[in-house]
């Protein structure tokens, strides 16, 4: 069992503080550190943030429109790095395939997990972004009540999965 306090502000960027500890382990989970969506549909936008709050997640949510916002985001020094990408693959300037191989290539960015959260169902697109790297493929589901499962089974698999030192 995991028990979450949330506190989140208002704004573009939403703020929150990460207070998880497992009953069941008695340690701290995950980090304070910032979930980045990259998503260009505003719906989509709410639906993340919505589903976060309904499962108690309280990382801050970073949102950027599009790879280009999001590149910019990740390189400027006054930002903190990301605990996982939410990536969105068809954007209109730098789309997730352009941004997969942009971060992917860079030594500084390329072990940030990324997740491909789409509504492409293309094998192309699948075999594609794993191929450069990402680390899920999830096709948003329409319905929401399936959409906020999708959101929970990243959670807990970001939640438990041990990353490098200092990473």
């Amino acid at each position: 069992m995991i028990k979450c306090e949330w506190n989140q502000n208002q704004g573009r960027e939403a703020h929150s503080s990460l207070h998880c500890q497992s009953k069941k382990w008695g340690s701290k989970m995950r980090n304070l550190k910032p979930i980045l969506l990259v998503e260009d549909d505003d719906v989509d936008v709410m639906m993340v943030k919505r589903a976060l709050k309904d499962l108690n997640v309280t990382n801050p949510l970073a949102h950027t429109l599009n790879g280009e916002e999001a590149l910019e985001y990740l390189t400027a020094g006054s930002n903190k790095r990301p605990c996982i990408i939410l990536l969105d693959l068809n954007m209109p300037k730098m789309n997730g395939v352009e941004f997969l191989k942009a971060i992917k290539a860079d030594d500084a960015l390329k072990k940030i997990p990324v997740v491909v959260l789409t509504t492409s169902r293309d094998t192309e697109d699948k075999f594609e972004t794993f191929g450069l790297g990402a680390a899920g493929y999830i096709v948003k589901p329409a319905d929401y009540k399936k959409f906020v499962e999708a959101m929970r089974a990243i959670d807990i698999y970001w939640t438990l999965s041990e990353l490098p030192d200092g990473e």
